[in-house]
């Protein structure tokens, strides 16, 4: 398995906010966290509010924590809400069920890492994390 290096996770924030910004979304904050759900890299753009790193944060790792991205995560607290609610409970908030948080595939599908962003609505925190990550030269996990 590809290990997910600093310069690697840093090219992935940048190119994330660069989409936000060719798009003029609202300022957001990228985490970009290993597979073990270690903190690589974090920007948080003038801006964006405060909450935004803990959101962002916990976007990434409940995606690694969960094994599929927050979209799928938003999907199944609509149709079990007191399921997802015990998970942020368990996890000590580490969860946030909003599009935002992509797993980190490397070529051969294994998964490397998670970003996280927060700024914008779900879809469109969606869309720069998956720039970001094709820019580092991977694809989201399955």
């Amino acid at each position: 398995m590809v290990l997910l290096t600093l310069d690697k996770a840093s090219k992935i924030v940048d190119a994330a906010l660069a989409e936000a910004r060719s798009r003029s979304f609202a300022p957001l904050a990228v985490a970009v966290l290993d597979a073990g759900g270690h903190l690589l890299a974090f920007k948080r753009e003038d801006g964006a509010g405060i909450l935004r790193y803990d959101i962002a944060f916990a976007k990434a790792w409940g995606s690694l924590g969960m094994g599929f991205g927050s979209r799928e995560m938003t999907a199944r607290a609509a149709k079990h809400p007191v399921f997802i609610d015990a998970l942020t409970s368990i996890s000590g908030g580490r969860m946030a069920p909003s599009p935002g948080g992509v797993l980190i595939a490397d070529p051969a599908h294994g998964v490397i890492g998670a970003v996280g962003i927060s700024g914008d609505v779900g879809d469109n925190d969606e869309i720069c994390a998956l720039a970001g990550i094709s820019a580092a030269g991977y694809g989201p996990a399955a």
